[in-house]
């Protein structure tokens, strides 16, 4: 399982790469605020899993390349926006990692995708219970296809709006 767990990774890594020309967290950030522009870099690394330090050299490293910019806002917090060129690396690190999923799940059949779905769902609510952070755990994630914040088709998602329900309850 590690094995198979590691050559997805590296082949998802290496094609969504090829396309961003950034490493995991310069794609993790694009997709980041191309969802949510104007994050702090501060919090943009809390999202992906960056120190501030960390963060702030990724968003200074994106800014030279024109992924993103940087624009004042309230005092003397700085808010972090895609670029229209980081907009479009986003999409393209969405969909080239859609392709490649579906190259890789084309050499089952549909009973056997049905099964490993229902596997993986369960291996990301495990995840979600030792890591409850949906936005670290969906980094790579296209999040407007999960739902709409109150019904969602995605383990992480329902993981999530049970964990938040629960707390609400108590």
């Amino acid at each position: 399982m590690g094995a198979a767990s590691l050559a997805v990774t590296d082949l998802l890594l290496g094609a969504t790469t090829a396309a961003a020309a950034t490493g995991p967290s310069g794609m993790a950030a694009l997709i980041a605020l191309s969802r949510a522009p104007g994050l702090s870099a501060t919090e943009l690394g809390r999202r992906i899993g960056l120190t501030q330090s960390a963060s702030t050299r990724m968003v200074d490293s994106l800014e030279t390349r024109g992924l993103v910019e940087r624009r004042e806002s309230i005092g003397k917090w700085v808010a972090v926006h895609p670029t229209e060129e980081g907009r479009r690396v986003a999409w393209a690190v969405l969909t080239t990692r859609d392709d490649r999923v579906a190259g890789l799940l084309s050499s089952l059949d549909d009973d056997e995708r049905d099964t490993l779905a229902g596997l993986l769902e369960k291996l990301l609510v495990a995840a979600y219970d030792e890591k409850p952070d949906t936005f670290y755990l969906c980094r790579l994630c296209d999040r407007d296809s999960c739902g709409d914040g109150k019904a969602t088709h995605c383990p992480v998602g329902a993981a999530d709006l049970e964990a938040r329900a629960n707390a609400d309850d108590v």
